[in-house]
């Protein structure tokens, strides 16, 4: 697996990524994989070039075996934008080359480059390599709680606005 080679992802890579996803979502207790939620999702990150990318890595044979999203937000704390990094995951039999690090300094690299001053991830506490990759490489676990809640299931008949 050394050579590959890292890219912009594109529209026809959708099918390949949406595999990827489903296996990530397939370890991560709080996603499910959706073919329909996970298309739509990636065709956005795709238009939104100037604010998210979408890097993966390619095989020699051109197959894509991994991808990295990063979307930017502004952060108060920062006074500049941060960059959310999400959906780091390599196909099961292409792990343990360094694929998974690099794309990560893809995307880091292209945060930085649009104004970025922090990156911040969401790691599933129960995946033990995920947890070691990620500390292996330097991120700083913190002290915040992720708390969720989906728009779409709150009842909205009884609120103020």
């Amino acid at each position: 697996m050394t050579d590959v080679r890292i890219a912009a992802a594109r529209p026809e890579d959708i099918p390949a990524l949406i595999s990827l996803l489903a296996e990530l979502f397939s370890i991560e207790q709080d996603f499910t994989p959706g073919l329909s939620r996970q298309e739509r999702g990636l065709a956005l990150l795709l238009q939104e070039n100037e604010r998210a990318t979408v890097r993966v890595a390619r095989d020699a044979a051109g197959r894509v075996v991994g991808m990295a999203t990063a979307q930017l937000v502004i952060s108060t704390a920062e006074g500049a934008p941060s960059a959310w990094i999400e959906d780091v995951v390599v196909a099961s039999h292409a792990r343990g080359h360094g694929i998974g690090r690099v794309l990560l300094e893809a995307v880091l690299i292209w945060a930085a480059e649009q104004g970025a001053t922090r990156a911040q991830l969401l790691v599933d506490l129960d995946n033990a390599p995920a947890v070691d990759f990620y500390h292996h490489l330097g991120w700083q676990q913190t002290h915040l709680g992720v708390r969720r809640i989906h728009l779409a299931d709150r009842d909205r008949g009884d609120q103020e606005t």
